[in-house]
């Protein structure tokens, strides 16, 4: 027992005689880890110092004069020119159709003929009453030569004449109100007619256009009514044929619909198959122009309560002019007053900046 007693008693001193060494090879390795640290903090340091002097990234541009037009953007259709309906001028049965869709057709041309039959019959009686009446006269006037008769003889075979020949023109004439003709040179659009139906003024007729000749027709709001003219130049874009031109407006309207508060405008178009009647077309109306003056992008304008600003690139450091604008188009604003020609300006990266800021040029363009 006593043996045993003596052996932890050997391990505790043991134990307490390696302590001093473990610490010291503790402390050892500290040291290692905090020169590993300073040598990490120090090049992390010098990195930092050296960002901090380099400024905010931004992009700039040379400002200086040049030609802005500022557009009044509208939607309108392309029309036909020559688009009309013929429509019945009487009612009657329709006995033939002597067109259809697609068919092209000259001016006076006979389209579709109505019932008249009745007054068929009635030209036919007037005629035979002309017929007798000028038969009379004639007879009566070489009496009335020969100084045979009375003269009001004469005169009653002359006005019995008149008044036949009056009466066929007139049931000729009504005879017309049966036909249906078409009133210009052109192309069968849309036959709203059939064979057997019984036509009537205004209900339903046959549409002839003149494709040869088209123009865009649009409402201009009333806000615009001094600014949008006649002879103004307009580019005008078709979007479904993906194509467009630039002219001139060719027609402006005086007058304000009191109903739409807007006034019309045309603008006639060169001959193009691609182009048809109702198609969608944008207008830009060239409204306003300045060919000396200075325009900046949108996104370089900077707002705030006191007013607009924006910011230049002053020996790398960012300087904060407050501008007046002008008319915005097109992503471009115009500068009234603020800038000069030769002005660095700051666009991209103008909203991370402030007055004053050390700025660093990425990317500078004319």
């Amino acid at each position: 027992m006593k043996k045993l007693l003596y052996i932890p008693a050997i391990l505790f001193l043991a134990a307490c005689s390696q302590k001093p060494t473990d610490k010291k090879a503790e402390l050892a390795d500290l040291k290692k880890q905090q020169a590993t640290l300073s040598s990490k903090i120090a090049a992390l340091q010098a990195q930092v110092g050296t960002d901090s002097t380099k400024g905010a990234d931004v992009s700039t541009i040379i400002v200086k004069p040049g030609q802005f037009t500022n557009y009044v953007q509208i939607q309108g259709k392309i029309d036909a020119q020559d688009n009309v309906t013929a429509y019945p001028q009487a009612s009657a049965v329709i006995t033939a159709l002597y067109v259809k869709a697609g068919d092209h057709v000259s001016k006076g041309e006979i389209l579709a003929q109505l019932d008249n039959s009745v007054l068929k019959q009635n030209v036919g009686q007037a005629q035979s009453q002309l017929n007798l009446a000028n038969i009379l006269y004639q007879r009566q006037k070489n009496l009335w030569d020969q100084k045979i008769g009375t003269e009001v003889e004469y005169l009653q075979a002359q006005t019995n004449l008149q008044t036949a020949q009056k009466q066929v023109a007139s049931l000729k004439q009504q005879a017309d109100l049966y036909r249906i003709v078409s009133p210009i040179n052109g192309v069968v659009d849309q036959m709203d007619l059939k064979l057997g139906q019984v036509a009537a003024p205004g209900s339903a007729g046959i549409r002839v256009i003149n494709a040869e000749v088209l123009k865009v027709k649009a409402d201009v709001p009333e806000s615009y009514s001094s600014s949008v003219n006649q002879g103004d130049s307009v580019k005008v874009l078709f979007p479904d044929v993906n194509d467009s031109l630039a002219t001139r407006v060719s027609f402006a309207a005086k007058v304000i619909d009191p109903g739409s508060r807007s006034f019309g405008i045309e603008i006639k178009l060169p001959h193009n198959k691609e182009y048809r009647p109702n198609m969608t077309a944008v207008l830009q109306i060239a409204n306003y122009s300045n060919h000396n003056t200075i325009a900046i992008p949108v996104n370089a304008i900077q707002r705030s309560d006191e007013g607009d600003y924006v910011y230049t690139n002053e020996n790398g450091y960012a300087k904060r002019k407050p501008i007046t604008e002008g008319k915005t188009s097109n992503g471009f604003t115009e500068v009234k007053s603020g800038l000069s020609s030769g002005d660095q300006l700051i666009t991209q990266g103008a909203s991370e900046i402030g007055d004053g800021d050390k700025v660093s040029v990425l990317k500078s363009g004319n």
